[in-house]
């Protein structure tokens, strides 16, 4: 009980439920967690290269970590914020995709997951652990699925559009399992789960595509892959 106390107290949120957030020490586990999530999945992606090396390059750590702060600084810039969470960010999921794109499935699905806890840092309040679990690290970890599309024609586009359909899907399932209640009267809850969620993901994935496929930025795209993933 005295460890739980340490990482979480419980306020009244801005609708007046309860809520569950994090205390300094608890944001503290996070961070060394994301940090180790991130560390440990570029070490898999030297070991499935075929590196002799388990050392991290500065490279592969640097285009990373910018990949990171760049996608949590567009991540704060909306172009359209929903009223009950979500939002049309400024293309951040693609920086999160890039990562998958570059270094495989592993390395995305970690670090992505390791960019949805740094999110709920950012704003540490939540209503249950599972609900937690499913809206961060998971929802945001699917952003990696991009990594199983890399070296393939067409890969990031492919990859970009895996990684937000799973998220979606998660998105989804928490609508329905966590916020159900929230429904228009007269609306089910998988119908008001899935318009919703759809509605942010769904326009920040069109936007994101239509930007990714004019032939300069498709090029541009190409020349930093090959300049992340060079030995």
């Amino acid at each position: 009980m005295n460890l739980l106390t340490n990482l979480f107290y419980l306020p009244t949120d801005e609708w007046g439920d309860d809520a569950v957030r994090m205390t300094n020490i608890g944001v503290g586990t996070v961070v060394i967690a994301i940090v180790v999530m991130i560390a440990a999945a570029l070490i898999v992606y030297r070991i499935q290269s075929g590196s002799k090396s388990f050392k991290l390059t500065a490279k592969q750590l640097t285009f990373s970590a910018m990949a990171v702060a760049i996608a949590v600084v567009a991540s704060r810039i909306k172009m359209i914020d929903m009223p009950m969470g979500g939002s049309v960010t400024f293309f951040s999921m693609l920086f999160i995709v890039l990562i998958g794109y570059w270094y495989g499935p592993f390395a995305g699905i970690m670090t992505g997951m390791a960019y949805g806890l740094l999110q709920f840092v950012i704003e540490p309040i939540f209503y249950t652990v599972p609900q937690m679990l499913v809206d961060y690290p998971l929802a945001f970890g699917a952003l990696g699925l991009a990594g199983f599309f890399a070296g393939k024609k067409h890969g990031l586009v492919l990859g970009y559009i895996a990684g937000v359909l799973g998220r979606y899907v998660f998105a989804f399932f928490s609508g329905v399992l966590f916020f159900a209640a929230y429904a228009p009267e007269g609306m089910g809850a998988a119908t008001y789960s899935f318009l919703y969620n759809g509605a942010y993901l769904m326009t920040e994935m069109i936007l994101t595509l239509i930007v990714i496929c004019l032939p300069p930025m498709a090029k541009a795209m190409e020349r930093i892959r090959q300049m992340a993933t060079e030995e």
